[in-house]
């Protein structure tokens, strides 16, 4: 029988502090937040890429993996004095209740767009006692990916009623932005053009919010999808003795279409 997952922890975490102690592992010891920092980001999209594969074997094994950065960082912080794992669980349980008192409160909230309303509401009440006056946007960290981060900046906007009515309202702004777009190209402006595709990109995820669909999630799919196929044209023409340099345009475009036509 599985030890129970309390205990499981507190061995984890006893196994991260001898790591970093006297007679522990040299490569541990000498680590700092910033050191890991990319481990932490690389953990992260590796739990991503084992959820888009649907594999509960590796999902274990990456979310094992990330578990692994939080407690590193909270032993650092526990040897620094500033904080330990202890104070990381007793933040996030206060975080949960203070946050859902529908669960654990009087508050009633039937849907969950009833719940994020709350949720955000609750979190703008924290922000002002701690800092003074804040704004719906805060909280969106600056060094999310570009895509995931308009569209988590235009959830918390539409959250307090800032939104579009409806999804043909959104999709005629991208046709205009498209409009503004080729105008640009054609006047040749660099930054008029910048501009109007970053417009163009910001349009095209608020379009995706409406049609309940994560751009951030659609994209690395069809990057996946386009290593794929391209994959699959390297293949054939290696089979045949030819480098993508001797095939034309015309027999790459074939080659990907028989790729889409196999799934890829």
């Amino acid at each position: 029988m599985s030890k129970p997952s309390g205990e499981l922890f507190a061995e984890l975490v006893e196994i991260m502090a001898r790591l970093r102690g006297e007679g522990g592992c040299p490569w541990d010891r000498e680590q700092t937040h910033e050191s890991i920092k990319p481990y932490l980001i690389e953990e992260t999209y590796e739990v991503l890429e084992a959820i888009d594969e649907q594999d509960p074997g590796k999902l274990r094994e990456e979310l094992g993996d990330l578990i692994l950065q939080v407690v590193f960082h909270a032993q650092m912080a526990e040897e620094a004095a500033a904080f330990g794992i202890a104070d990381v669980l007793a933040t996030i349980t206060d975080k949960l209740r203070r946050r859902h008192p529908h669960v654990f409160g009087d508050v009633k909230a039937e849907t969950a767009q009833e719940v994020l309303f709350n949720w955000e509401q609750i979190k703008q009440a924290e922000r002002r006692r701690e800092k003074g006056q804040a704004s719906v946007l805060d909280g969106v960290p600056r060094e999310l990916p570009a895509l995931l981060r308009a569209h988590r900046l235009q959830e918390k906007a539409s959250r307090v009623g800032f939104d579009w009515a409806e999804a043909q309202a959104v999709l005629r702004k991208v046709e205009e932005e498209l409009a503004e777009l080729r105008a640009a190209m054609q006047a040749q402006v660099t930054d008029r053009t910048e501009a109007e595709m970053g417009d163009l990109l910001f349009a095209l995820v608020n379009l995706s919010r409406f049609i309940a669909v994560n751009p951030e999630e659609a994209l690395r799919k069809t990057i996946s999808r386009f290593i794929a196929r391209f994959r699959y044209i390297e293949e054939a023409l290696a089979k045949s003795g030819r480098s993508l340099k001797q095939a034309s345009l015309q027999e790459m475009d074939a080659l990907w279409t028989d790729a889409k036509a196999q799934g890829l």
